[in-house]
């Protein structure tokens, strides 16, 4: 499954928000300095859709706010 994600780091909550069918607004603590946001996104999402860390992965936009995540089974 791919989910349009729009990340929002440094915010003052961890949040995950659906905007439309897999399309989610995701707000972190995480700064975006050496992908610890990227690895707080992973760890959230993995928990959002009861699965394990290796099973979420992104594909598009590591270094972009807006990402392109896939969830396999």
């Amino acid at each position: 499954m791919l989910v349009k994600v729009h990340v929002v780091p440094r915010s003052k909550k961890v949040e995950i928000e659906e905007l439309a069918e897999k399309c989610l607004r995701v707000r972190l603590l995480s700064p975006p300095i050496d992908g610890r946001a990227n690895s707080e996104l992973i760890g959230l999402l993995a928990r959002y859709y009861k699965k394990s860390k290796s099973a979420v992965k992104i594909k598009k936009g590591f270094r972009s706010r807006n990402k392109l995540i896939e969830v396999t089974d």
